[in-house]
């Protein structure tokens, strides 16, 4: 059995993968092999995950998302198509971070970060397995509030221009949208981003 299947789809360092062969002197050098082989594949310098065909694991590009920069967490448009709420498929990977916005790419596509605070940070995240781990994700609620923020120049001030936002800009899941959760909008628009907007769209969801 090849060593690295232990690691499945989980993205790991070069020293965990050096320890998995203990008799071998030249940890760093059986990495390079490793990678030069095709056998892992790296995401970043120092971070690496295992070949799908020599794990026999899919690949998560969301569990890589969390591992390649954080605290962070997968959200706005790529944790709405993940969701399944909007039709179209989404070019880059989102997250939101504490730290500074980043974005890295590699084999697997493009890792784009955003900067927000900490109170903020920590509303509406929910986790969701892949294989044997879990990677960490906005809820719906909380997906669409990182969307209104970060989208620049958007300011929605009536629930007719909220609801116009959904279905026409986002052809979002309408269904899935009345039944959201009215307090997370509250929360986010508590932390003062977009405030305005988010307490409509609270309201929108309460008066259904």
């Amino acid at each position: 059995m090849n060593s690295l299947k232990v690691l499945r789809n989980i993205p790991v360092n070069s020293t965990v993968i050096g320890n998995l062969y203990p008799k071998i002197i030249g940890k760093s050098q059986k990495v390079r092999l490793l990678e030069r082989a095709g056998e892992i594949v790296r995401l970043k310098r120092g971070l690496y995950v295992v070949n799908p065909q020599v794990s026999d694991v899919p690949i998560s590009t969301e569990l890589i998302a969390n591992h390649l920069y954080g605290p962070s967490y997968v959200s706005m448009l790529s944790a709405l198509r993940y969701y399944g709420l909007i039709p179209e498929a989404v070019q880059e990977l989102q997250s939101l971070t504490v730290k500074h916005s980043r974005t890295f790419e590699n084999r697997f596509g493009v890792f784009r970060y955003l900067n927000c605070p900490a109170d903020y940070f920590s509303i509406g995240l929910t986790q969701q397995k892949t294989g044997d781990a879990y990677f960490v994700v906005a809820s719906p609620e909380k997906a669409l509030c990182d969307l209104i923020v970060h989208t620049p120049g958007l300011n929605l001030r009536y629930q007719k221009e909220c609801l116009a936002f959904l279905e026409q800009d986002l052809r979002l899941d309408m269904d899935a949208f009345f039944e959201m959760n009215p307090n997370i909008f509250r929360q986010c628009a508590a932390t003062g981003k977009k405030s305005n907007t988010m307490n409509i769209f609270a309201k929108v969801l309460e008066n259904e």
